[in-house]
């Protein structure tokens, strides 16, 4: 295969990958950044979120992480032994990686049970449709879209912010100490396998995306794969907003109580 990718640089570094990979990163970087950047994960670091913004933040991501390792698995569906050397690494990548995301579901339970958030809430999802957006966009890109762009659109942008806002969540131990000693380690579980974990894996889903597509792939397969891409980190954006507004009405309520006694005094 004269286009054929076969990756000789560092895993972790964009030069490794062909030109029209490194234009897929830059062209897709500030729909990211609004998400690793937003105000919701400097709040949870700092530990000063409400409680039921962290709520709705645990309850509303928990489909995402419950079906991931299902999302993986339709993508698994995909592939045919010896077809293609991107297929046969997707097939070996997915197949070693799904036990690791069911794990990953048990430690977003214990982090949410530390927010006195139960299973059965997780499970009940009594919260704003909004949402649920992600998760749905998550489940039609794996069950409709082709195992390049489905793998571009969860396991490399999803996966990619994920780790890298964890990070941001875990920069400065604020957030870990709020929680009791004897229950620290279990609540900050799944962000600490993240912040760690997820460095390599988006890189290892970009080496698929590329060997899959080649160093010349159409125009028309770029274009898509910027678009799922980039539609994953507006999703995840949008979450976020979300929260935010319920954050920021709990603000102003709490602003017109505080200011109501001052005007009665002044008036009396």
């Amino acid at each position: 295969m004269i286009d054929a990718f076969n990756r000789t640089g560092p895993l972790m570094e964009a030069s490794s990958y062909p030109a029209w990979a490194q234009q897929l990163i830059q062209g897709c970087s500030e729909s990211k950044r609004r998400v690793v950047e937003h105000e919701l994960y400097q709040r949870m670091r700092d530990n000063t979120l409400s409680a039921k913004t962290m709520r709705h933040y645990l309850i509303g991501g928990w489909p995402v992480v419950e079906q991931f390792a299902l999302y993986m698995a339709q993508n698994l569906t995909k592939t045919k032994f010896a077809r293609h050397p991107g297929e046969d690494m997707a097939r070996r990548w997915l197949m070693r990686n799904i036990r690791v995301e069911l794990n990953h579901a048990d430690y977003w339970v214990h982090w949410a049970r530390a927010h006195g958030v139960t299973l059965e809430e997780l499970q009940a999802q009594n919260v704003p449709p909004e949402l649920h957006a992600l998760s749905h966009w998550c489940w039609h890109t794996s069950s409709a879209d082709s195992l390049i762009v489905a793998i571009a659109a969860t396991n490399y942008a999803i996966e990619g912010a994920t780790g890298e806002w964890s990070a941001v969540v875990c920069s400065t131990g604020v957030y870990a100490a709020a929680f009791p000693e004897e229950d620290r380690k279990r609540a900050m579980k799944w962000l600490k396998m993240h912040a760690q974990y997820d460095d390599a894996h988006p890189w290892e889903a970009l080496e698929i995306i590329c060997t899959l597509a080649g160093t010349n792939p159409s125009k028309a397969l770029q274009v898509e794969l910027r678009q799922a891409v980039c539609k994953s980190y507006d999703y995840m954006y949008l979450f976020l907003e979300s929260c935010m507004r319920l954050e920021k009405e709990k603000e102003k309520a709490a602003t017109v109580v505080r200011e109501r006694p001052a005007r009665v005094a002044s008036e009396a």
